[in-house]
């Protein structure tokens, strides 16, 4: 009987199981040998992918036959060497060493195996005449001819490899994939067209500081200096505050986003004990600047070729050690374009790992991503806070209590984000167009100066006789201050002025309980609609929403949950004023109504 015959889990069987590790694509497999590299030390990282021309269907097709991923980095000695190659051990695997992107000591064999049947490790340290090999070899494994990781020894690099590479310094690894089988992609240039979004997005801070370069190489294995691919990967940033980037013309040499300026700054931190430490996690908000979302003429902004990248990077950006782990959908609205204008990023230690549930391919943080997607609002069904939340999972010691605070925010904070970026492009909508331009300020501005005729005075009347360029600024500068992005604010002042209306009618969300402000800067009257009160929700916006594509049906239910809102809103009125204590109060709330009222009779007289 065979030795191994009762082996709780025989290699060769365990082994080809570890083939579906659950990598997403050779992009994140690939990542793995990266991690590794940065974790080494390396400064420049290369990606380099051989095919041949292979007769396929009576012609020849370039087919993918070797991946292979070089650094600069540290090297490895016999031993490291052979324990790199062997599943679940490694250098990183010690708690007291968790603090780089690698830990599992599974990602060099695991995700290798997840595309090939033969992986291949050069290293050296101290010059490259002291390289050692070593190798793993799934038909050997399957045979039973190779049961342990091979002894390191001296063999010279491929001479393939020597002539693609830049890149040979004192120490350094090379990895190298063959017999090729699990890749969905053909050829080099597919591997690196659809490697460079994906990779350029993981080790965007890496890039974008400076700390490693990566070159990406197709090429012939028949004709080593007629390269078909070579590009160096450039940061991808879902946040969009990086200013070189791969984001296309003309946001590639400038941050498309802005970071969030609101009740949180751009980068909020939040303090996690855990293990008797106390870990930060940072949380970063931003969104679009108001140019980005400006349509050419006949076209919408997410069509053109910035917002389609941006439409590949919609989601919360999970970081770990500066790598990104995942771009988490859980809280999009999948079927909303607007959602590509908003970026959110996470970072953490790799010292929180079990807190945010990091799987083992590191493509994911599973604890993080289920609080975000499902159990907040099942939690809050039964009307509890966020507070009682957090200690009944404190009480059963479940991982994810810690970050509930931080799922929360970024649901409120996404909710007040998406108020603005519906805002913003307010008024540019072709339905809107088809109505005459401010023709409501006009006819208030009309009733208004009537009304001065009469000897009625506002407060705003002292300031018209200033020059127009300060009263320009003035209201600017408010209408910046109530949440209205820099150009439309300027655009409004603008025609306020020039047009001599006096008054500005903008929406925004506003910190407040109240459904609108009034504030009389600049010689006008500036009234802000809140979009963050119900009454916004259930009589402008029902009304607004997509009106051209919208049938007979859907229009006059939304007329009726308007006037249900109207209605409403007036009953809200009624028991404001019903529950006004008898005396000067009561009397001053009925002659508020009835001075309103009338003032409100004549402005609609004319619009009538």
């Amino acid at each position: 009987m065979n030795a191994n015959a009762h082996d709780i889990v025989p290699t060769h069987l365990a082994v080809q199981a570890m083939r579906d590790n659950g990598y997403k694509n050779a992009a994140y497999a690939i990542a793995e040998l990266m991690d590794n590299a940065i974790q080494a030390g390396a400064s420049q990282v290369e990606l380099l992918c051989g095919e041949r021309k292979q007769q396929v269907e009576g012609r020849k097709r370039s087919r993918i036959e070797q991946i292979a991923v070089l650094d600069n980095g540290q090297g490895m000695d016999a031993n490291v060497l052979r324990l790199a190659l062997q599943f679940g051990n490694g250098t990183y695997i010690d708690e007291d060493k968790h603090t780089g992107i690698g830990r599992f000591g599974m990602g060099l064999p695991s995700s290798s195996i997840s595309q090939c049947q033969r992986l291949d490790v050069w290293s050296w340290q101290n010059g490259i005449e002291n390289v050692l090999h070593s190798y793993l070899d799934l038909d050997e494994i399957k045979n039973r001819r190779m049961t342990e990781v091979p002894e390191p020894t001296a063999k010279p690099i491929p001479i393939i490899s020597r002539n693609i590479s830049q890149n040979f310094g004192d120490s350094g690894t090379l990895v190298v994939w063959s017999k090729i089988d699990r890749c969905i992609w053909r050829t080099g240039k597919a591997i690196i067209d659809n490697s460079e979004f994906v990779i350029g997005r993981m080790y965007r801070q890496f890039l974008n500081s400076g700390q490693v370069k990566i070159r990406m190489v197709a090429f012939d294995l028949d004709a080593l200096y007629n390269l078909i691919v070579e590009k160096y990967a450039l940061p991808n940033d879902p946040g969009y505050l990086i200013e070189k980037t791969s984001c296309p013309t003309p946001f590639d040499n400038q941050a498309m986003f802005r970071p969030w300026e609101g009740d949180t700054s751009y980068e909020a931190t939040y303090k996690i004990n855990f293990k008797e430490k106390e870990h930060d996690v940072k949380v970063r908000f931003s969104y679009a600047k108001e140019e980005a979302r400006q349509a050419e003429p006949g076209k919408n902004p997410g069509d053109l070729p910035h917002g389609k990248h941006a439409a590949k990077n919609v989601g919360v950006s999970v970081v770990r050690a500066g790598r990104e782990l995942d771009m988490d959908t859980g809280v999009v609205i999948a079927y909303d374009s607007r959602e590509r204008w908003w970026g959110v990023e996470v970072e953490f230690p790799p010292s929180l790992d079990d807190i945010f549930g990091v799987t083992n391919n590191k493509q994911s943080a599973r604890n993080f991503a289920e609080l975000l997607e499902f159990e907040i609002e099942s939690l809050l069904e039964n009307g509890k806070t966020i507070t009682q939340l957090k200690e009944e999972l404190q009480e059963d010691e479940d991982p994810k209590a810690p970050l509930l605070d931080i799922a929360h925010k970024i649901k409120t904070q996404l909710s007040v984000i998406r108020r603005l970026l519906q805002a913003q492009t307010k008024g540019t909508r072709t339905t809107e167009k088809r109505h005459h331009p401010y023709k409501p300020e006009k006819v208030a501005t009309t009733v208004t100066q009537e009304r001065k005729s009469q000897g009625h005075k506002g407060k705003s009347d002292e300031d018209e006789e200033l020059p127009k360029e300060e009263r320009k600024q003035v209201i600017k500068e408010t209408l910046k201050e109530e949440g209205v992005t820099e150009t439309k604010a300027e655009l409004l002042a603008a025609t306020t002025i020039d047009d001599g209306l006096k008054y500005t009618f903008v929406e925004a969300p506003l910190d407040t309980p109240a459904f609108f402000s009034v504030k009389p800067r600049g010689g006008a009257i500036i009234v802000t609609l809140n979009t963050n009160h119900p009454a916004y929700q259930n009589l402008v916006e029902i009304l607004e929403e997509d009106v051209d594509k919208a049938d007979i049906d859907t229009l006059r239910s939304r007329l009726i949950n308007s006037l249900d809102g109207l209605k409403l809103l007036l009953m809200a009125w009624a028991r404001y004023e019903d529950e006004q204590p008898d005396g000067k109060r009561k009397e001053n709330a009925q002659d508020n109504r009835i001075d309103w009222g009338r003032v409100a009779r004549r402005f609609l007289e004319n619009e009538l």
